[in-house]
């Protein structure tokens, strides 16, 4: 469960994800499908390492306000800034001793801001919160216009509290199991994971070293409650396998043109298929930090219901390749909310101006607040 108290910042709009990458036979568990991407060439002057904390947090957002969620890590970048080699060092691994002790409580951890500058080529940020953060903060201070329809608390605090339910993933059924015991890749830097075949998340890191080390964390990431149906309700998904008709082959050569091309094919099946959701999709971006050639950013989709819709953050260079990429699948409802509000904004939270956009009456727009779990914005009569 996360909740968040903070005013909008203005978006801007970017484009590709995948620059760069290239995807790998996928491995099957159950309804778990991890598609490794690799990297032709490793990103060496930006390096992520972990930092546990294994628990509770709240983040203080300054006057803002407060986000309060399960944060179970930190990750830190180290870059240089003339392009040299960078180390990631101090990496806390998960299973260590200090963490199979059992514990009375969880502790409760604060942190200044989602990303703070810690020393001179050192960011520290909080991998998902910030792109979450994002969504809770849409449109967050309420009503523009102080219109009747709107209650006195709508007009004071806006949609303070915002809240939004997801569970962790090692509660997601096989997704465990698929991360423990599934091969990682030689030049691998992330991983698409679906769940019957719909696109969950995508993970991706800037060196080989650091997704080895950062590989495990995926199962301590929040993910919405359509993806854990998915997994839970879903039967197992099919293994796909490359299949070269042998009547045409006469030489290695003629085998090794068509094991290309069968690659092809199954590269582009899950680049434009399986992925198109998220790639098709058109973001906002909000840049949120400048590390060097590097710029850290956070995105959200334009929420079109019964679409996929994905919010998510991303490192990218100077050029805009990505070089780092956490995403989050919003469930139906999540789209529904970010869809409503988004409609309000525009039409300056005027209800008739908005419902007449849908087709519908005042008081059919109210009903619709009130399923999306808005309506103590409205003023009861």
């Amino acid at each position: 469960m996360t909740s968040y108290s903070k005013a909008q910042a203005p978006f801007a709009a970017s484009s590709g994800l995948f620059d760069g990458l290239r995807t790998r036979p996928s491995q099957v568990w159950g309804a778990v499908r991890l598609v490794p991407l690799v990297r032709a060439e490793p990103v060496t002057d930006l390096r992520l390492h972990p930092r546990v904390h294994a628990g509770p947090g709240v983040v203080d957002l300054g006057r803002a306000g407060s986000y309060c969620s399960y944060i179970p890590h930190s990750f830190v970048a180290e870059w240089t800034g003339d392009g040299s080699p960078a180390a990631a060092y101090g990496t806390q691994l998960a299973g260590s001793r200090a963490e199979q002790e059992p514990v009375a409580a969880a502790r409760l951890h604060f942190h200044r801001r989602m990303a703070r500058q810690e020393a001179r080529g050192r960011l520290r940020f909080l991998p998902l919160h910030l792109a979450l953060e994002g969504y809770l903060a849409l449109h967050f201070g309420g009503p523009a216009v102080a219109w009747e329809e709107w209650s006195r608390q709508a007009l004071r605090q806006g949609l303070s509290p915002r809240v939004e339910a997801a569970c962790l993933g090692l509660q997601v059924p096989g997704l465990a199991d698929a991360l423990s015991v599934f091969e990682i890749h030689p030049g691998q830097c992330g991983v698409l994971v679906h769940l019957a075949d719909a696109l969950a998340a995508v993970f991706v890191v800037p060196h080989p070293d650091d997704y080895r080390t950062l590989h495990p964390t995926l199962v301590q990431d929040l993910y919405g409650d359509l993806v854990h149906h998915y997994a839970t309700l879903m039967p197992p998904v099919a293994d796909f396998r490359a299949r070269i008709a042998d009547a045409g082959i006469r030489s290695p050569a003629e085998l090794r043109a068509a094991a290309v091309a069968q690659t092809e094919q199954w590269e582009e099946f899950h680049d434009a298929t399986m992925a198109a959701g998220l790639v098709e999709q058109e973001s906002v971006w909000q840049p949120v930090r400048r590390m060097g050639r590097f710029t850290l950013s956070r995105f959200l989709p334009e929420f079109r219901p019964k679409r996929d819709n994905h919010i998510g953050e991303a490192i990218t260079d100077e050029h805009g390749r990505t070089v780092y990429l956490k995403t989050f699948r919003l469930s139906e409802n999540q789209v529904r909310r970010g869809h409503l509000l988004s409609r309000l904004a525009a039409h300056d939270w005027h209800l008739a101006d908005t419902a007449a956009e849908f087709g519908i009456d005042s008081a059919a727009l109210g009903k619709r607040l009130e399923s999306a779990g808005f309506g103590h914005l409205l003023r009861r009569r």
